[in-house]
């Protein structure tokens, strides 16, 4: 694939990532909330917002669907929150839902994934990166493609898109056209043309840097030391990403 014909697609968390994406002509958003934990489902202001600021020829705006941190194998309540969550999604405007789901085995769990799609209706559905946690990733693409899912985002199987090069060369052979696999985790500049040349319909990436927080303060929670930063997206960063193409 010439790298000129690459869709990009930015992992945002407010309407500021989603304005840098346009900017950048990213083709799409994967809107999220706690991207530091893996992406959490986002609030409903902030798809509202997220909307307003793509406008109309701005960058389609699919949504994470995942309702904690952690692995995924969900209970039945889980489960019903993750279907509520994608039928809100999709009646508040998302152009789709990047979702994911295992069973007990650590297999990609069939019938809460076609749960999930159905919510969805005619929208697009992309299998997120729960993929890259099970035994067989082709195996678990061939589910996708049997579900009728329009994309796959996956790092190889590895923690970084660029570790995983040659799973995502034959995770792209396996799928031959059939489904759309999209790169991700870890993809920056320096690592974004081998990616593309593994033949990849799509790059993943958020170009995110951290902002400094307010200094010491008491302990906010089990996963943090205090108040401390946050992340945002990265305009310079995205940017870099889009040059080291070419595009």
């Amino acid at each position: 694939m010439d790298a000129v014909n690459i869709a990009l697609e930015l992992a945002v968390q407010d309407p500021a990532g989603v304005r840098v994406a346009r900017e950048v002509g990213a083709a799409r958003v994967e809107l999220a909330q706690a991207l530091a934990l893996g992406g959490l489902t986002p609030s409903p202001a902030t798809l509202e917002l997220a909307r307003e600021a793509a406008r109309e020829n701005g960058p389609e705006i699919h949504v994470l669907i995942r309702p904690r941190a952690g692995g995924f194998h969900y209970d039945a309540d889980e489960i019903a929150l993750a279907v509520r969550d994608v039928e809100w999604a999709i009646e508040k405007g998302a152009d789709g839902v990047v979702v994911g789901a295992l069973d007990a085995s650590g297999a990609l769990d069939v019938d809460v994934m076609a749960r999930l799609r159905d919510a969805a209706g005619e929208a697009s559905v992309t299998l997120h990166r729960a993929i890259d946690v099970t035994a067989d990733p082709t195996v678990t693409l061939e589910r996708a493609i049997d579900l009728g899912l329009r994309r796959v985002l996956t790092s190889g199987g590895a923690s970084t898109a660029i570790e995983g090069v040659d799973t995502l060369r034959a995770l792209v052979a396996v799928a031959d056209g059939r489904i759309e696999i999209m790169a991700g985790s870890g993809v920056v500049a320096g690592s974004a043309s081998a990616l593309v040349a593994t033949g990849v319909d799509a790059l993943h990436f958020s170009a995110k840097r951290v902002v400094d927080g307010e200094g010491p303060g008491v302990r906010m929670g089990s996963a943090s030391d205090g108040v401390g930063g946050y992340e945002v997206t990265d305009r310079i960063a995205a940017f870099a990403v889009r040059e080291a193409l070419g595009i």
